[in-house]
Protein backbone atom coordinates (compact mmCIF):
# COMPACT_ATOMS: atom_id res chain seq x y z
CA UNK A 1 0.00 0.00 0.00
CA UNK A 2 1.52 3.36 -1.04
CA UNK A 3 2.31 5.82 1.72
CA UNK A 4 0.98 9.36 1.98
CA UNK A 5 4.21 10.98 0.73
CA UNK A 6 4.22 8.77 -2.38
CA UNK A 7 0.57 9.62 -3.10
CA UNK A 8 1.20 13.37 -2.66
CA UNK A 9 4.26 13.16 -4.90
CA UNK A 10 2.23 11.47 -7.65
CA UNK A 11 -0.57 14.03 -7.31
CA UNK A 12 1.92 16.90 -7.55
CA UNK A 13 3.54 15.30 -10.60
CA UNK A 14 0.13 14.99 -12.29
CA UNK A 15 -0.75 18.58 -11.33
CA UNK A 16 2.52 19.79 -12.85
CA UNK A 17 2.13 17.70 -16.02
CA UNK A 18 -1.37 19.06 -16.65
CA UNK A 19 -0.15 22.59 -15.95
CA UNK A 20 2.71 22.20 -18.43
CA UNK A 21 0.37 20.79 -21.08
CA UNK A 22 -2.15 23.63 -20.72
CA UNK A 23 0.59 26.24 -20.58
CA UNK A 24 2.11 25.04 -23.87
CA UNK A 25 -1.05 26.20 -25.64
CA UNK A 26 -0.24 29.78 -24.62
CA UNK A 27 2.70 29.76 -27.01
CA UNK A 28 0.18 30.37 -29.77
CA UNK A 29 -0.30 34.14 -29.99
CA UNK A 30 -4.07 33.92 -30.47
CA UNK A 31 -4.51 31.64 -27.47
CA UNK A 32 -2.34 33.85 -25.29
CA UNK A 33 -4.25 37.00 -26.31
CA UNK A 34 -7.64 35.37 -25.74
CA UNK A 35 -6.77 34.11 -22.28
CA UNK A 36 -5.06 37.35 -21.28
CA UNK A 37 -8.30 39.15 -22.16
CA UNK A 38 -10.39 36.61 -20.25
CA UNK A 39 -8.06 36.92 -17.26
CA UNK A 40 -8.24 40.72 -17.27
CA UNK A 41 -12.03 40.63 -17.55
CA UNK A 42 -12.02 38.10 -14.71
CA UNK A 43 -10.17 40.63 -12.53
CA UNK A 44 -13.64 42.01 -11.87
CA UNK A 45 -14.63 44.08 -14.90
CA UNK A 46 -16.87 41.37 -16.37
CA UNK A 47 -18.63 40.76 -13.07
CA UNK A 48 -19.14 44.47 -12.38
CA UNK A 49 -20.64 44.79 -15.87
CA UNK A 50 -23.00 41.88 -15.10
CA UNK A 51 -24.03 43.57 -11.85
CA UNK A 52 -24.59 46.88 -13.62
CA UNK A 53 -26.62 45.07 -16.29
CA UNK A 54 -28.76 43.46 -13.59
CA UNK A 55 -29.38 46.85 -11.95
CA UNK A 56 -30.23 48.50 -15.26
CA UNK A 57 -32.53 45.68 -16.38
CA UNK A 58 -34.16 44.89 -13.04
CA UNK A 59 -33.88 48.29 -11.35
CA UNK A 60 -35.05 48.01 -7.71
CA UNK A 61 -35.53 44.24 -7.99
CA UNK A 62 -31.87 43.91 -8.98
CA UNK A 63 -30.47 45.27 -5.75
CA UNK A 64 -30.84 42.02 -3.79
CA UNK A 65 -28.95 39.86 -6.32
CA UNK A 66 -26.21 42.48 -6.69
CA UNK A 67 -25.75 42.89 -2.93
CA UNK A 68 -25.70 39.10 -2.68
CA UNK A 69 -22.98 38.89 -5.34
CA UNK A 70 -20.94 41.60 -3.61
CA UNK A 71 -21.28 39.81 -0.29
CA UNK A 72 -20.10 36.54 -1.81
CA UNK A 73 -17.21 38.36 -3.51
CA UNK A 74 -16.13 40.11 -0.31
CA UNK A 75 -16.26 36.84 1.62
CA UNK A 76 -14.25 35.16 -1.12
CA UNK A 77 -11.57 37.84 -1.01
CA UNK A 78 -11.14 37.56 2.75
CA UNK A 79 -11.02 33.78 2.66
CA UNK A 80 -8.66 33.29 -0.27
CA UNK A 81 -6.21 35.89 1.06
CA UNK A 82 -6.15 34.16 4.45
CA UNK A 83 -5.56 30.78 2.80
CA UNK A 84 -2.79 32.15 0.57
CA UNK A 85 -1.03 33.61 3.63
CA UNK A 86 -1.12 30.18 5.29
CA UNK A 87 -0.15 27.97 2.35
CA UNK A 88 2.44 30.21 0.61
CA UNK A 89 2.43 27.97 -2.47
CA UNK A 90 4.65 29.44 -5.20
CA UNK A 91 3.20 29.98 -8.64
CA UNK A 92 4.01 27.35 -11.29
CA UNK A 93 6.13 29.71 -13.41
CA UNK A 94 8.33 30.37 -10.35
CA UNK A 95 9.00 26.65 -9.83
CA UNK A 96 9.21 25.28 -13.36
CA UNK A 97 11.34 27.01 -15.99
CA UNK A 98 9.34 25.33 -18.76
CA UNK A 99 6.20 27.23 -17.74
CA UNK A 100 5.81 30.59 -19.45
CA UNK A 101 4.06 33.35 -17.55
CA UNK A 102 1.36 34.79 -19.75
CA UNK A 103 0.35 37.79 -17.65
CA UNK A 104 1.51 39.45 -14.43
CA UNK A 105 -0.08 37.96 -11.30
CA UNK A 106 -2.13 40.16 -8.99
CA UNK A 107 -0.53 38.66 -5.89
CA UNK A 108 2.39 36.45 -4.98
CA UNK A 109 1.00 33.02 -4.17
CA UNK A 110 -0.81 30.34 -6.10
CA UNK A 111 -3.18 28.43 -3.80
CA UNK A 112 -6.13 28.83 -4.25
CA UNK A 113 -7.08 30.60 -7.47
CA UNK A 114 -8.88 33.78 -6.45
CA UNK A 115 -10.06 34.43 -10.02
CA UNK A 116 -11.70 31.01 -10.17
CA UNK A 117 -13.12 31.34 -6.66
CA UNK A 118 -14.79 34.64 -7.55
CA UNK A 119 -15.96 33.49 -10.97
CA UNK A 120 -17.68 30.42 -9.49
CA UNK A 121 -19.14 32.39 -6.57
CA UNK A 122 -20.47 35.20 -8.78
CA UNK A 123 -21.75 32.79 -11.42
CA UNK A 124 -23.52 30.57 -8.87
CA UNK A 125 -25.19 33.48 -7.09
CA UNK A 126 -26.24 35.20 -10.33
CA UNK A 127 -27.68 31.96 -11.72
CA UNK A 128 -29.70 31.41 -8.55
CA UNK A 129 -31.59 34.59 -9.47
CA UNK A 130 -31.28 34.55 -13.25
CA UNK A 131 -30.83 31.01 -14.62
CA UNK A 132 -31.35 32.37 -18.13
CA UNK A 133 -27.87 33.91 -17.95
CA UNK A 134 -26.21 30.48 -17.89
CA UNK A 135 -25.39 30.72 -21.63
CA UNK A 136 -23.10 33.67 -20.82
CA UNK A 137 -21.88 33.10 -17.28
CA UNK A 138 -20.98 29.40 -17.34
CA UNK A 139 -18.70 29.58 -20.41
CA UNK A 140 -17.02 32.71 -19.08
CA UNK A 141 -16.45 31.07 -15.69
CA UNK A 142 -14.89 28.02 -17.37
CA UNK A 143 -12.66 30.27 -19.50
CA UNK A 144 -11.49 32.14 -16.40
CA UNK A 145 -10.61 28.84 -14.70
CA UNK A 146 -8.73 27.62 -17.78
CA UNK A 147 -6.93 30.95 -18.19
CA UNK A 148 -5.26 30.60 -14.81
CA UNK A 149 -3.51 27.36 -15.82
CA UNK A 150 -2.91 28.30 -19.46
CA UNK A 151 -1.19 31.54 -18.42
CA UNK A 152 1.08 29.68 -15.98
CA UNK A 153 -0.32 31.36 -12.87
CA UNK A 154 -1.93 28.34 -11.19
CA UNK A 155 -1.79 24.59 -10.98
CA UNK A 156 -5.03 22.73 -11.79
CA UNK A 157 -5.38 21.91 -8.07
CA UNK A 158 -5.36 25.66 -7.28
CA UNK A 159 -8.20 26.14 -9.75
CA UNK A 160 -10.19 23.18 -8.41
CA UNK A 161 -9.75 24.42 -4.84
CA UNK A 162 -10.80 27.94 -5.86
CA UNK A 163 -13.89 26.56 -7.61
CA UNK A 164 -14.85 24.45 -4.59
CA UNK A 165 -14.41 27.37 -2.17
CA UNK A 166 -16.34 29.71 -4.49
CA UNK A 167 -19.19 27.21 -4.72
CA UNK A 168 -19.27 26.76 -0.93
CA UNK A 169 -19.36 30.51 -0.39
CA UNK A 170 -22.15 30.94 -2.92
CA UNK A 171 -24.21 28.07 -1.53
CA UNK A 172 -23.60 29.29 2.02
CA UNK A 173 -24.79 32.80 1.19
CA UNK A 174 -27.83 31.49 -0.68
CA UNK A 175 -29.19 30.40 2.69
CA UNK A 176 -28.93 33.98 3.95
CA UNK A 177 -30.95 35.54 1.13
Amino acid sequence: MPNKASYLHRMHALDTAICLSFNRTSRHCTVRRLFRLVSRLGDGLFWYAVMLGILLAQQEAGWMPVVHMLMAGGSGTLLYKAIKRKTLRPRPFEVHQAIDIGIAPLDRFSFPSGHTLHAVAFCTVALAYYPGLAWLLVPFTLLVAASRVILGLHYPSDVLAGAAIGALIAWGTLGLF
